[in-house]
């Protein structure tokens, strides 16, 4: 059954049309130009199958972004800028503080500045067949030789556009995604369009993308190519590459590619058990781990046995927290946000992490150094969740650490006074998204001789 259909205004007044599907944690599948009408979409049988996939599990939240199926369509803006407008209206009008953020084809490079921007929203990010340069695609032969049909015959161009993308061979599926095309926008719309996707351009921003992230890449599709792939989960800190099989959006693995998302999404979804759950309005010790290189660490390794050494930093990290009490958050695929209700057990745990770790490294093929940042306050409590300045400055913390490394913020120094820790002072540092420069200490813990 097809989900009804909603309406958000954006800040400067275009209507965008939505739907939701399922219950749970929201993803947002964020609009793909120019193929986006989320009422016909339903008829093609690989994007419903992957629709009711990925809402299983959670709330999916879809859309159409401005100027395309069922939102305004006498807009003429399809700049960066528009699209994150078109965004923030959909999720504010559910009411979304956090939530995860899927970005297809050409809505990859909007998903990854929304991203960078807006690091306290988005959980995870997911880009599928995608691009941070639209020169990796836009260069090859055939998109130059459809660029000329745009000015000239919207029908010529319509199917050869569906054919080019989707396959010669798909036949009656591709014909039915050129009809999708011309009902999710007009040839007009589409020229502006069109000059839009050639101007984007974001490697520069690939760096601030802080959030979990899964690059998903079909290995034989022929438009963006594995290597820009591997590029794009090279440059983002926390992202992992996914290779399917297949060389088209007909003869997509949907089982795959949803089994895929769910796994990334999923990881660390259950608290440890026996500890403690957040408290809204508690105070308390926000504790981030990061392992450090672990992209390079897969890229070496490759995906499975990559795979097995973050489950032996898992396997650690759980075990010190259930020793210590401390209550899960959520893991981020090579890291784990955490709290205490103690600012002395928060220590202790980060220290006895530590310590495993070394002793794991001894005997260890493949090393694992970690970074752990701490910081104490009162974070916003929801959805099992913990969200606020407090937690941004945790995070922010651990990302300056090294790996070996525990650094700590001075009102958990402060909290522990008197305990028997060692604090090195690292002075004051300037970290992203703070005004006012604050004051590290390192917390020593390994064994003097």
């Amino acid at each position: 059954m097809e989900p009804r259909i909603q309406y958000a205004k954006t800040a400067d007044g275009v209507s965008i049309a939505f739907w939701t599907l399922g219950e749970g944690a929201p993803l947002v599948f964020m609009s793909a130009a120019p193929f986006s009408n989320i009422q016909l979409e339903w008829q093609l049988p690989t994007e419903s199958l992957l629709f009711e996939g990925l809402a299983q599990k959670r709330r999916l939240v879809r859309y159409d972004g401005r100027g395309l199926g069922l939102s305004e369509r006498n807009a003429a803006d399809f700049s960066l800028d528009a699209q994150m407008s078109d965004l923030d209206a959909v999720v504010d009008r559910l009411s979304l503080d956090r939530f995860a953020l899927l970005g297809r084809a050409n809505a990859g490079p909007a998903a990854i500045v929304y991203a960078g921007r807006h690091p306290e929203r988005v959980s995870h990010l997911i880009l599928i067949n995608t691009y941070a340069r639209a020169s990796d695609w836009t260069r090859t032969p055939q998109m130059k030789a459809l660029g000329g049909l745009l000015g000239r015959d919207w029908e010529t161009y319509t199917e050869t556009y569906a054919h080019i993308v989707w396959g010669w061979s798909a036949g009656e599926e591709a014909r039915a995604w050129a009809g999708l095309l011309r009902a999710a926008v007009t040839h007009e719309a589409m020229q502006l369009l069109a000059r839009s996707l050639r101007e984007f351009d974001v490697t520069e921003l690939l760096p601030l993308v802080r959030c979990p992230t899964l690059v998903l890449h079909r290995r034989e599709w022929h438009l963006v190519g594995v290597d820009t792939a591997r590029e794009l989960a090279s440059e983002i800190p926390d992202a992992r590459l996914a290779l399917v099989e297949g060389a088209s959006e007909t003869d997509w693995d949907v089982e795959a590619a949803t089994s895929a998302i769910d796994e990334f999404l999923g990881e660390g979804e259950k608290a440890v058990a026996g500890a403690e759950a957040p408290e809204a309005g508690a105070f308390r010790t926000v504790i981030f781990t990061d392992v450090e290189g672990s992209t390079a660490l897969t890229q070496r390794l490759g995906d499975e046995k990559g795979r097995a050494v973050l489950r032996e930093h898992e396997r650690i990290t759980r075990e010190a927290l259930k020793a210590h009490g401390g209550a899960e958050v959520k893991t981020m695929g090579d890291g784990f946000m955490a709290s205490f209700s103690s600012a002395t057990r928060a220590l202790e745990c980060a220290i006895a992490m530590q310590r495993a770790f070394a002793e794991h490294n001894e005997s260890a093929e493949e090393p694992i150094r970690v970074r752990v940042g701490l910081n104490a306050g009162e974070p916003i409590a929801e959805d099992q969740d913990l969200f606020g300045t407090a937690v941004i400055l945790a995070a922010r913390i651990a990302a300056r650490a090294e790996g070996g490394e525990i650094l700590a913020s001075n009102v958990v120094r402060e909290l522990v006074a008197g305990k028997g820790f060692l604090f090195a002072d690292r002075g004051d540092v300037v970290l992203r998204g703070f005004e006012d420069p604050v004051r590290l200490y390192e917390v020593r813990w390994r064994e003097e001789v």
